[in-house]
């Protein structure tokens, strides 16, 4: 097969959702193939855009800027399923971002394992949304969406343990916090295919910011670095603003997040953590 960092060039300019996904998991089913078979295939390097390919819908505004919509409405249920969807594929292409970007720094075979694997989970997870959405009525691109989330690519684009604090230690842990909440929107308007495909994101969602941990650990005691510490300086540097509780302290303790990671940098900091 293709070096691996090629592989993930060819997602991120790939513009269509659902044409990405396809390629998504067609390369992760190539790499996982060869991995079974005992190889561990080329990594290589590659020259990823700044900014992956984006389909032409929906119209990506600044956050301030994307309608809010009560999520008990039918609508604001819509409007929430496509967040998600959003969420998803931005998602998808910060996980192959990651292999195609960083792939000049030396990692062992686990850590390309874990972000394919997280890639093609992302894919299925874009995919069912838009399966949920269109059982609705809707689809992908028919509301606007927010144009912010992949700030934390460009703002680590030369920094490794940087992307692995801000996007799977932060942006994904914040995943853990809501998503519960939103299986519950769904339960209550009896929307079971809604609420199942939430379920499976939820529960997959734990693995991904597991190998954010993971890797930041690891990384760490590479350089000889104390990981809290590090963790601290490195959100402050690159997460614009305050952690917001609650926090799924259960989810992320599972995920290897203690709260002595996450607790000092929120908005509303506990005695304990002072």
């Amino acid at each position: 097969m293709r070096p691996l960092a090629e592989l993930a060039t060819d997602v991120l300019t790939t513009a269509d959702g659902r044409a990405k996904t396809a390629l998504s998991r067609r390369y992760a089913a190539e790499w996982f193939a060869a991995r079974a078979a005992g190889d561990m295939p080329e990594v290589g390097e590659a020259r990823p855009p700044m900014q992956p390919a984006r389909p032409a819908t929906p119209e990506l505004r600044d956050p301030r800027d994307v309608p809010k919509r009560k999520p008990g409405s039918p609508a604001g249920r819509i409007a929430l399923l496509h967040a998600v969807a959003h969420i998803e594929l931005n998602a998808v292409d910060l996980h192959w971002d990651i292999i195609a970007r960083f792939g000049h720094v030396p990692m062992p075979p686990g850590f390309y394992d874990d972000w394919v694997r997280a890639a093609d989970e992302e894919s299925k997870h874009f995919n069912l949304m838009c399966d949920c959405l269109e059982d609705l009525g809707s689809h992908y691109g028919a509301l606007p969406a927010h144009a912010g989330m992949w700030r934390a690519a460009e703002d680590t684009a030369t920094d490794l343990p940087g992307r692995l604090a801000v996007v799977p230690m932060v942006l994904e842990a914040r995943g853990l916090d809501v998503t519960p909440g939103m299986i519950t929107i769904f339960e209550k308007a009896n929307i079971d295919h809604a609420v199942e495909a939430l379920k499976i994101i939820y529960s997959e969602e734990v693995g991904h910011v597991a190998y954010g941990a993971k890797w930041f650990h690891f990384l760490c005691g590479r350089d000889n670095l104390d990981p809290k510490v590090a963790f601290h300086d490195l959100v402050r540097q690159y997460f614009h603003g305050a952690l917001k509780p609650p926090f799924n302290e259960e989810k992320r303790g599972e995920a290897g997040l203690p709260p002595d990671f996450y607790w000092p940098l929120a908005d509303e900091i506990p005695p304990s953590f002072r």
